[in-house]
């Protein structure tokens, strides 16, 4: 098992206290320890510390009602700029954010069926995080870095993507390719972890301990916080919800595998869900999911029986995959996100709880919610973003630590 350090730990009580201070500025220290379970003293010192970076800011006293007032500390929203990268099956979109993690310039790509060499996702990627700054005029030193969500399994600490069933790459070392083009420091994950963290802050998950966002694209997935924090597990591979089985002996996902959730419930598992109760239906555009799924969209509102019965099908296969988790994971609160549920949206919601009711146990079903993100940018973008602001309180760590073994190798007696 690895164990954090005292550095990790230092950084991670950064990381939270900052969190804090973005999620309730104006804010004080004391109610920061209160929020962090930290103690007024380390709150002290690591809010020092962010002050000396210009990452927060004094911002006056509270009112008070009798002893001394309490000084209150903010965001310095421009004191830096971070940028989200989500790496989708069917886009490249990117947005740029102030330190207070509001928007400032987003950018897309298209990337066409079979545009999935990573040559031409580094391409599409290159090309929109340069649009993004430039949209936004900001200096390239005010970049902290950029966060990079990508489908499949990675590996965070080396930036390789190690698994991405869908464009069946295997151990392509993304963010080496990505930093021939990009100059600013680069941090990887997946979309279920960066949704996760997303929703965890300013989402639906925010003041829950323990929930699943359910990420549905053209892939699937579950992002798991659980006792407050992001789940990962052991090789950050946790949530990987999409490739565990839910008809024995069915359909062919792309995994490999038969029968997954995903090949159900994905977009192409919907376009199938359609092409087996219609083949010639006007809905189904080939190769093109987002044209499918928007047309779907649309024929539902329309109340267009084939549309609705292909989302009765599909919420049945959901809801029954989510019962799973709900039993398993007993959350507070189910987060659908992602494009897929973005677009299908309060209908795909409300048969989708009728499906879950089915087969979910009644306590941890009484127990939980199950929502729609109501995050109204892109959730992978904006977890993305988070890890980057992660790495660029890890590396002022470091350099720190650096400059005092340095600061102390001088002064040291020369024996």
């Amino acid at each position: 098992m690895k164990r954090g350090t005292s550095r990790d730990i230092r950084t991670a009580n950064r990381y939270e206290v900052l969190r804090q201070i973005i999620a309730a500025s104006p804010t004080s220290r004391q109610e920061l320890a209160a929020a962090t379970g930290l103690s007024l003293a380390t709150v002290a010192t690591l809010v020092g510390e962010l002050l000396d970076l210009r990452m927060i800011t004094e911002v006056g006293f509270e009112d008070s009602a009798g002893g001394r007032p309490r000084g209150l500390v903010a965001v310095n929203a421009s004191g830096g700029a971070l940028i989200g990268v989500d790496i989708a099956e069917t886009y490249v979109h990117v947005e740029l954010f102030d330190l207070a993690l509001n928007v400032l310039a987003r950018a897309e790509e298209d990337m066409r069926p079979g545009e999935n060499r990573p040559e031409q996702v580094v391409g599409h990627v290159t090309a929109a995080v340069g649009s993004a700054v430039a949209q936004a005029g900001v200096e390239g030193a005010r970049v902290l870095g950029v966060g990079v969500s990508v489908p499949g399994q990675v590996d965070r600490d080396t930036g390789i993507s190690e698994y991405a069933p869908n464009w069946d790459w295997h151990d392509v070392p993304l963010l080496d390719l990505l930093s021939e083009h990009i100059a600013y420091p680069l941090y990887l994950d997946n979309p279920l972890r960066a949704g996760a963290v997303a929703e965890l802050w300013f989402g639906a998950a925010r003041g829950h301990g323990d929930a699943v966002v359910v990420n549905l694209g053209t892939g699937v997935g579950a992002g798991l916080v659980l006792g407050g924090g992001l789940h990962r597990g052991v090789s950050n591979s946790a949530g990987e919800w999409g490739h565990t089985t839910l008809v024995l002996d069915g359909r062919l996902c792309r995994c490999g595998n038969h029968g997954c959730v995903e090949a159900y419930v994905g977009a192409p598992g919907i376009m199938q869900n359609l092409r087996e109760l219609s083949a010639e239906s006007p809905l189904l555009h080939a190769e093109d999911q987002t044209s499918t799924i928007d047309a779907l969209a649309a024929a539902i509102a329309a109340k267009d029986p084939v549309a609705v019965k292909v989302l009765q099908d599909t919420a049945r296969y959901l809801g029954a995959g989510i019962a799973n988790l709900v039993n398993v994971l007993n959350p507070e609160v189910v987060v659908l996100s992602s494009w897929v549920a973005a677009r299908l949206g309060e209908p795909l919601l409300e048969e989708v709880r009728v499906a879950i009711a089915r087969h979910a146990l009644k306590r941890p079903l009484a127990a939980n919610r199950i929502v729609l993100s109501p995050i109204p940018t892109d959730p992978a973008c904006l977890g993305a973003a988070t890890f980057a602001l992660e790495g660029a309180l890890q590396s002022v760590g470091q350099r720190s630590t650096k400059r005092t073994i340095a600061a102390r190798s001088r002064t040291a007696p020369q024996s």
